[in-house]
């Protein structure tokens, strides 16, 4: 099955070295690319892409608020931010914006399509950078009392979550499939799949990739 790609990329030749690259890829089939972030919503609409690669710095407006507006669209795209930048601000923004993977531009190629094949099979990716970054914030865990912080457990089980959720959450984390988490667990994929559906209930998020950072950054697992 192809993966229709939509790349947005200001710098003209990070855009010209991304093309060559994707377009050799068989199982990609570049649909569309574009250095604007307005025109960026508007292709996104137009081509129905599977996989969209983002940059943040942007002209017009900028790649978290394009990923907004896209998600805000209801588009089935999943949004694939490929950035220089690593500040918490920007890593959370986008992904609080509705951004599905991020990676870092010093990734090298494997990693990218690696990236993208995981990001359209509906896997969470985070940048081994970018998981560091998301995993300093679990020291914002509440509180119980003077210097003692919630367990892992306790705020697990504060979200509503049962035993076998927070195992099911932790390989989430790893980055597993429901395949792979179904195989790890000895269970069927559909009770993967129910348990992976639960979870998502219970966070109140949309995608595995937004369970990942809620738990990495609320200490759940």
């Amino acid at each position: 099955m192809t993966i229709k790609v939509l790349l947005v990329e200001d710098h003209t030749m990070t855009r010209m070295g991304l093309h060559l690259v994707l377009e050799k890829v068989e199982d990609i089939e570049l649909t569309g690319e574009t250095e604007d972030g307005e025109k960026s919503v508007e292709l996104a609409k137009e081509l129905n892409p599977d996989v969209i690669l983002m940059d943040i710095g942007l002209p017009g407006i900028d790649g978290i608020e394009a990923t907004r507006r896209i998600k805000d669209a209801k588009l089935e795209a999943r949004i694939l931010i490929f950035t220089s930048r690593d500040n918490e601000d920007d890593i959370f923004a986008a992904l609080g914006a509705g951004a599905n993977a991020y990676i870092m531009k010093g990734a090298n190629p494997e990693q990218l399509i690696s990236a993208i094949r995981a990001v359209n099979d509906g896997i969470a990716w985070l940048d081994p950078a970018i998981a560091k970054v998301v995993l300093r914030n679990i020291t914002k865990t509440e509180k119980t009392a003077p210097g003692e912080r919630v367990s892992p457990q306790k705020a697990a089980k504060a979200a509503g979550l049962t035993e076998r959720e927070i195992e099911v959450l932790g390989l989430i984390v790893e980055g597993l499939s429901n395949a792979q988490i179904a195989e790890r667990l000895f269970i069927t994929r559909a009770t993967a799949k129910a348990h992976v559906h639960s979870i998502l209930q219970k966070l109140c998020v949309d995608d595995r990739t937004q369970a990942a950072v809620t738990a990495m950054r609320e200490g759940l697992v």
